[in-house]
């Protein structure tokens, strides 16, 4: 049986094309990468710098746990009682910069509402800022009441914990709203442009068919009309979890596919991932858009009152504090 002549046809020394007279194995097929690859998300300033001030209050704690540990009685007696106590150096220097933190959080809504603040930055960069301050705030306050949360202290930080959870929800339910980079709401158009644009770069990259592709990465079909509080916080949870197995699929399927040889292979299949991920997000947060508003609009609702509550607590207990005099700064 004849075989086919693969080669390529090559020069020759005087300038014409010859083919080769040897057989060559067909070459395998491999992952397509672009010269120009989509930009991947960069960490912010403000994330290393909440990220470094995170490791220094996980490491401000374990130094003391020690000392947060003992009883009462026997902290008093404890060599870092001058410094950790919550009037001591370093702990009311927590509470102190606790505070600042806290009425920082303040601000957020002030540039939400007035809109002649937009010199200072777009309302999503003040919403990333807003949430990455207020995550180390739990461990500060914690260093500052020595991990003992009885009496005003004990009510500062409870209704502080509260509005910290309520802020992490809001945070999660705000996510879930197809937004661009500016923070402005997705229209239907610009999902629907988006989501093709994502399904088609997949295809080339994979070097699977759109089709094959946007059938792997089909939502859940269900419902999503008339869906109350509960049963939209389960679906968005539930979708989270779906999006992760269809994207294990799309994986697989590819390295069934498409071998992993070469360095760069591994990579490709990555950005792949990423891409499938962001193409089912929004499917996803389109068909939960009117569910998802209706939740955000009823967590505004709750959220306030308790943020308002926590500062009543906390100006409370800074007046209490000051007013007997419990300060190394008096």
């Amino acid at each position: 049986m004849p075989t086919t002549n693969l080669a390529p046809s090559v020069p020759s020394a005087t300038g014409s094309r010859r083919r080769s007279d040897a057989p060559v194995a067909a070459v395998p097929i491999r992952l397509h990468v672009p010269r120009r690859s989509a930009p991947k998300p960069k960490r912010t300033l403000a994330t290393m710098m909440a990220l470094t001030f995170g490791a220094l209050l996980v490491g401000l704690n374990l130094f003391g746990m020690r000392y947060y540990l003992l009883p009462r009685a026997e902290q008093v007696r404890d060599p870092l009682h001058i410094w950790l106590r919550p009037s001591g150096y370093i702990g009311q220097a927590a509470g102190v910069l606790a505070l600042a933190i806290f009425l920082f959080l303040w601000l957020y809504p002030l540039r939400k509402k007035f809109r002649w603040l937009g010199f200072t930055g777009a309302v999503s960069q003040w919403l990333n800022v807003h949430a990455l301050a207020a995550l180390g705030l739990p461990l500060l306050v914690a260093a500052h009441a020595t991990w003992q949360f009885g009496g005003v202290i004990g009510l500062g930080f409870w209704s502080m914990m509260i509005v910290w959870l309520s802020g992490i929800v809001g945070r999660y339910i705000y996510a879930k709203i197809p937004r661009s980079q500016a923070g402005v709401e997705l229209t239907i158009e610009e999902i629907g442009s988006q989501r093709q644009a994502l399904l088609d770069e997949i295809a080339v990259r994979s070097g699977l068919d759109v089709h094959e592709v946007e059938a792997m990465l089909a939502p859940d079909p269900a419902p999503t009309k008339g869906l109350g509080l509960g049963q939209t916080l389960h679906r968005m949870i539930t979708d989270d979890l779906g999006r992760r197995r269809a994207a294990a699929a799309l994986r697989r399927e590819i390295r069934r596919h498409r071998p992993m040889k070469r360095r760069g292979d591994l990579a490709a299949l990555k950005e792949i991932v990423r891409l499938a991920n962001r193409e089912m997000a929004l499917v996803q947060q389109t068909r939960m858009l009117d569910a998802t508003q209706n939740i955000l609009r009823f967590w505004h609702v709750a959220h306030r009152p308790l943020a308002v509550t926590a500062l009543v607590a906390v100006i409370i207990h800074v007046a209490v504090v000051v007013s007997l005099g419990a300060t190394w700064f008096r």
